[in-house]
């Protein structure tokens, strides 16, 4: 499976992206992924090439390209509790300065620079996002409706900026949820939410998962979680992008 190190103009300066796809049978439906607050890094390649041999182009940007080249942080192999503490106590300033008006426009380059990809199928995209990346993916969809047909977010904080992101979404929605991120009664209120909207979603606790249940290089990985999101993941995408 191809994976092609890329640099994304942006108005604020390139960032640093990946992409994977499959090297026979283009172009393919293009899939925007947001990587979760520890960024870039060999298990963000492997859910790209993952779903990529599904059939499509996946990029992945470099969400704190301001601050400089992937990883702005020296990563171990392993992130475990104590290690995640540090981490976040350094990272949270970065995520902080991440405003929803630099959302907005880094999502303009990256959209704008996957669509124009001539391995990318004309028509719309998928969205989908880890953590703050779930945030920011459904930040996406918001800005974009028409173009995103398709936004996941996973153990993402997607109700930060209230209700009113949901508002002009047009695209087919799902959110799952880790267990420990949020009560059932939080999650009817969010769904209530999604309902009142008028979008087409799911939204679902998944059982037994800790925030960051998707990422395998971390403790607070859980293999079912993980493949209730591709059970979750893949078939909204099939049904919502036309292949190519």
């Amino acid at each position: 499976m191809p994976l092609t190190t890329l640099q994304i103009p942006t108005p604020d300066g390139p960032a640093e992206a990946f992409a994977a796809f499959p090297d026979t049978g283009g172009p393919h439906p293009g899939v925007l992924m947001y990587a979760d607050g520890f960024g870039l890094r060999p298990v963000l390649r492997e859910l790209a090439r993952e779903l990529a041999g599904h059939g499509y182009y996946v990029l992945v940007p470099h969400l704190f390209h301001r601050h400089g080249p992937a990883p702005v942080l020296d990563l171990p192999a392993y992130i475990d509790e104590a290690a995640r503490t540090a981490l976040l106590a350094r990272l949270m300033p970065l995520i902080e300065a991440h405003t929803p008006e630099r959302a907005r426009r880094d999502a303009d380059a990256y959209l704008a620079f996957l669509t124009s990809r001539p391995e990318v199928a004309a028509g719309p995209v998928a969205v989908t996002g880890y953590c703050i990346g779930g945030l920011l993916a459904v930040r996406t969809a918001a800005a974009h409706p028409g173009r995103v047909a398709a936004v996941a977010a996973f153990h993402g904080p997607v109700a930060a900026d209230g209700p009113e992101l949901f508002d002009t979404i047009t695209a087919r929605v799902h959110l799952g949820h880790a267990a420990s991120d949020l009560t059932p009664e939080d999650l009817a209120g969010l769904n209530r939410t999604l309902d009142a909207a008028g979008l087409d979603h799911t939204s679902e606790i998944y059982p037994g998962t800790v925030h960051g249940f998707t990422m395998s290089d971390t403790d607070a990985f859980d293999p079912a979680g993980l493949q209730r999101h591709w059970d979750r993941l893949l078939p909204l995408l099939g049904s919502a992008l036309t292949r190519g």
